[in-house]
C-alpha cells in the first residue's frame, strides 16, 4: 500500500511539472514578446533540470512496478504455501483419525498377524507333507511302471444245431457265456521277470476259461491260471529260461493243445538274431519239461512213476522275399506215462456224480450201478461207455470227451491207451506283405504224426477188458496217427478299424494226439473234419467284436469211441439214426455259431 502511495505522489509531481512547462509557450502565443539569450538559457536548463526529474521519476516508476511484481509472486507463493499447510493440516487430521483407529483396532491385527502365522506354518508343513508323498509317489510310479497289466472281458452268445431226418433228441442249444482274465507281469531287475494271472473256469478243465450263465445266478469260479518266473539276462539276451504255469512258449496251433492251456512245469529257449545275414533272421532252440501228474507211493498201475512230457523245438524266422517272411518250426514232444489220464481222481475232473459198484439197483439185470451227486462243478469223468467201467471204477479225465483207443487192461482192471504219444509236428507259418499295409495275408500249413500209435485202431465193437490189445484191432486200416491243418486269412488285428477274416481246414485222426488237452470248441477232441470260418473287427483300441461259425463231424464214426449226434447208434439193422457198418455213412455236421465281444486291458 506505501508503494500506491508513493507511486501517485510521482505521478501528481509530474503534472505539475508539465503543467508548468506547457503554460508559459501558451501564453507566449497570445502575447508574443522578445527574450533575451539569458531567458532562453534558463529556459532550457529549466526543461533539462525537469527532464531529468522525469528520467528520475520513470527510472523511479520501473523500480516501483518491479518490486509490485516481486510483492505478487511472493503472495502468490504465500498462498500455495497456504494451501499446502491446509493440506497438511487436513491430512495430519486424517493421519490422526487412522492412528485413532488403528489403535481401536489393534487387537483385531495382532490376532490376525497370529492367525496368519498359524496359517503359514501349516501351509510350511503340508508341503513338507506334500513333498514326502510326492517323493512316496514317485517311488510307486517307479514300481508300477515295472509292471504290465494284461486280461480281458469276453461276452459270448452261442448257439449249436445239428439233426437228422427223423430224429427225436436232436435239439438246437443257444447259451451265453462270459470270461474274465486277469493279471500281470512284473520285471523288478533287468534280468528275472515274473507273472501271475488268475481265470474264470471250472478247476477241472484247463481248456477253457468261460463260464456259462446258468446255475442261478451263482458267483463263478476263478483259479490261478499263471504263475511263473522268467530268466532272460541282459548280458545274455539269446537266453530265456521260464519255470512255473505259463503260457506256450513254443510255436504250436490248436492241434497239440487249446489256447486256453497253461502248461505246468519248464522250457528252456536259446535265440539268435541275425541283422547281416540273407534270408535267416532269427534261428532258435528250445527244450520243455512239463509235468501233468505227480504219482505219490510205488505201488499201483504205474510203480510211482510221475506222468511228465519231454521235448524239444527247433524254429526260426526266414525273409524269403522283401514281401514274404516264414516262420518255420519242428517240434518233438514225448508223453510219459499218459495211463494217469484215464485213472484220474474225482477232484482231479470236478466229478458231479459218482456209483456204488457193489450194490447194484434191485432187479436190474444187467445189474444196474445207482449215482449219487458229488459237489463238483465238472466236467466230471469221460471214462467211454466202451470200456464197462462204472466212474467210481475209473475217472478218465477228458473234459470234452475221450476219443482215443482205450482198453481196459485184463491184468490190472485198468483203463489204459491202446496208443502211446510222441508227436513229431511241423509248422510253417507264412506272412505275405501287400500293397495294404493293413491287409496282409496269412498263410499256416501244419502236418502233425504220432510217431507211437498204434498200427491199427479198435472199432466200435471193442468194449470191456482186453487181454491181447493187438488181436482186437481193425486190421483194414492204418495207424491213426496224422492231422492235417491249414488256415489262411487277410488283414490283422493290431489298430483301431483293423479287419481280419479268414477259413481253416482240419483232419484229425482219432490217435494223433492226446484227446485230453486238445481245442474244445471243435467238433470233437479227435476223429473229426472240421472246418471254421471266422471275422474279427477292431471297434475300438481295446475292444473287439468276433464272429466264428464252425462245420464239423466226426470223421470215421465206426471206430472205437467215436462222437456221435443225439440218438444216433450203430447197428447191422438200418433204421432212423442208425449207421450200417460198411455203408459208407457219416455223422451229420454240428454248426456252431460265436459271436463275441471282448474288451481287453
Amino acid at each position: 500500500m506505501k508503494a500506491v502511495l508513493k507511486v501517485g505522489g510521482i505521478l501528481l509531481l509530474a503534472s505539475s511539472l508539465l503543467a508548468q512547462t506547457t503554460a508559459p509557450a501558451k501564453k507566449t502565443a497570445r502575447k508574443p514578446a522578445a527574450a533575451s539569450a539569458s531567458d532562453v538559457q534558463a529556459l532550457k536548463d529549466a526543461v533539462a533540470a525537469q527532464q531529468q526529474q522525469i528520467q528520475a521519476l520513470q527510472q523511479q516508476l520501473q523500480q516501483t512496478n518491479q518490486q509490485l511484481q516481486q510483492s505478487s509472486q511472493q503472495y502468490q507463493d504465500t498462498q500455495q504455501q497456504l494451501q499446502k499447510a491446509q493440506q497438511a493440516a487436513t491430512d495430519a487430521q486424517t493421519t490422526a483419525a487412522g492412528l485413532q483407529a488403528s489403535v481401536a483396532q489393534k487387537d483385531a491385527v495382532d490376532k490376525l498377524n497370529a492367525q496368519y502365522a498359524d496359517i503359514q506354518t501349516t501351509l510350511t508343513n503340508n508341503a513338507v507333507s506334500a513333498q514326502d508323498e510326492q517323493k512316496r509317489m514317485s517311488a510307486l510310479e517307479s514300481t508300477l511302471g515295472r509292471f504290465r497289466w494284461t486280461g480281458d472281458v469276453r461276452v459270448r452268445g452261442e448257439d449249436f444245431f445239428q439233426t437228422y431226418s427223423g430224429c427225436t433228441a436232436c435239439a438246437d442249444r443257444n447259451r451265453a457265456r462270459i470270461r474274465v482274465r486277469f493279471g500281470f507281469e512284473g520285471k523288478l531287475n533287468d534280468d528275472f521277470t515274473a507273472g501271475v494271472a488268475i481265470a474264470t473256469g471250472s478247476l477241472g478243465d484247463p481248456t477253457t476259461t468261460n463260464e456259462t450263465f446258468t446255475n442261478f445266478f451263482d458267483r463263478k469260479t476263478i483259479g490261478l491260471d499263471k504263475g511263473y518266473i522268467t530268466y532272460n539276462p541282459v548280458a545274455h539276451k539269446w537266453l530265456s529260461l521260464t519255470a512255473g504255469k505259463f503260457a506256450y512258449q513254443w510255436q504250436r496251433t490248436q492241434v497239440t493243445g487249446d489256447p486256453d492251456t497253461n502248461p505246468e512245469g519248464f522250457d528252456e529257449k536259446f535265440s539268435k538274431d541275425f541283422t547281416s545275414v540273407p534270408i535267416l533272421k532269427n534261428a532258435n532252440i528250445q527244450f520243455m519239461q512239463l509235468f501233468y501228474n505227480e504219482a505219490s507211493g510205488t505201488g499201483g498201475l504205474f510203480h510211482g512213476h510221475d506222468s511228465f512230457a519231454v521235448g524239444g523245438q527247433v524254429g526260426g524266422k526266414l525273409e524269403l522275399t522283401k514281401f514274404w517272411t516264414m516262420t518255420p518250426s519242428f517240434l518233438v514232444l514225448n508223453w510219459r506215462y499218459p495211463d494217469a489220464i484215464l485213472n484220474a481222481s474225482y477232484f482231479a475232473t470236478q466229478a458231479t456224480t459218482t456209483n456204488n459198484v457193489n450194490i447194484p439197483v434191485p432187479g436190474s439185470d444187467p445189474p444196474v450201478f445207482p449215482q449219487f451227486p458229488v459237489p463238483g462243478e465238472g466236467p466230471g469223468c469221460s471214462t467211454p461207455a466202451s470200456s464197462g467201467l462204472q466212474t467210481s471204477q475209473s475217472c478218465a479225465f477228458s473234459p470234452n470227451g475221450m476219443t482215443n483207443s482205450t482198453f481196459v487192461d485184463a491184468d490190472t482192471g485198468k483203463l489204459r491207451f491202446l496208443s502211446g504219444f510222441l508227436y513229431a509236428d511241423l509248422i510253417l507259418n507264412n506272412t505275405f506283405k501287400t500293397k495294404w499295409s493293413r491287409l496282409p495275408v496269412n498263410l499256416l500249413v501244419e502236418y502233425e504224426n504220432n510217431l507211437n500209435a498204434s498200427s491199427h485202431p479198435f472199432d466200435f465193437t471193442v468194449t470191456g477188458k482186453v487181454a491181447d490189445p493187438g488181436a482186437a484191432t481193425r486190421q483194414d486200416l492204418g495207424s491213426q496217427s496224422h492231422v492235417y491243418y491249414a488256415d489262411i486269412s487277410i488283414g490283422q488285428q493290431k489298430n483301431r478299424g483293423d479287419i481280419q477274416v479268414g477259413y481253416a481246414w482240419l483232419r484229425h485222426e482219432q490217435d494223433a494226439t492226446i484227446a485230453s488237452f486238445n481245442e474244445s470248441d471243435q467238433r470233437a477232441p479227435s476223429n473229426i473234419l472240421q472246418h471254421r470260418i471266422y471275422a474279427l473287427w477292431r471297434i475300438r483300441q481295446n475292444t473287439t467284436a468276433a464272429f466264428t461259425f464252425w462245420h464239423g463231424r466226426t470223421l470215421d464214426p465206426f471206430l472205437q469211441n467215436a462222437v456221435l449226434a443225439p440218438g444216433m447208434k450203430i447197428s447191422d439193422t438200418p433204421g432212423v439214426g442208425i449207421l450200417v457198418p460198411g455203408s459208407g455213412q457219416t455223422e451229420p455236421w454240428l454248426n456252431r455259431f460265436q459271436f463275441d465281444l471282448i474288451y481287453t486291458f
